[in-house]
């Protein structure tokens, strides 16, 4: 890699490479990195990129899956 850190979108790009298919668009990215902060502030960090994986699971549109996300309410344990 060098001396310099790619950075977070270029290296998207290339494991979409890697993958086969096409890197998102910014819209997508923008999209997803909502989604993500949506399942961060909502629980622990961890909901994000597993918020993001299961979207991909279900088939569903990053815009879409938001509105779905900001409807969980999950009650605490007592």
């Amino acid at each position: 890699m060098g001396d310099t850190m790619p950075s977070g979108r270029d290296w998207v790009a290339a494991f979409a490479e890697r993958l086969g298919v096409d890197a998102p668009d910014e819209t997508t990215i923008e999209a997803l990195l909502d989604l993500a902060g949506v399942a961060a502030h909502a629980s622990e960090r961890i909901a994000a990129p597993i918020a993001c994986w299961l979207i991909g699971r279900a088939g569903l549109d990053p815009a879409a899956a938001i509105e779905l996300a900001r409807t969980v309410d999950v009650a605490t344990p007592s």
